[in-house]
C-alpha cells in the first residue's frame, strides 16, 4: 500500500490534530494509554477530518453555483 501524502505538511497537521484531541479529551497518549482511549482520539479524529471535508464540499458547490 502507498501512502503518499498529497498535500506538503498534512502529516504534521494530522499529529497536532492528535494531540489537540487528547488534550481536549484529557487524555494523555503514550505507550502506556489503553487502545480503547487511542480508538476514542482516532474517533473523534475522523470525526473532524469528516466534518472539514463536508463544509469544504458545501462551500465548494455554493461558490461553483452562483
Amino acid at each position: 500500500m502507498n501512502n503518499k501524502l498529497v498535500v506538503p505538511g498534512s502529516k504534521q497537521a494530522i499529529e497536532n490534530l492528535k494531540y489537540e484531541i487528547a488534550n481536549e479529551l484529557g487524555i494523555k497518549l503514550g505507550a502506556d494509554t489503553s487502545s480503547r482511549l487511542n480508538g476514542t482520539v482516532g474517533g473523534e479524529m475522523t470525526k473532524r477530518l469528516v466534518e472539514l471535508g463536508q463544509q469544504y464540499y458545501m462551500n465548494t458547490q455554493n461558490y461553483n453555483n452562483k
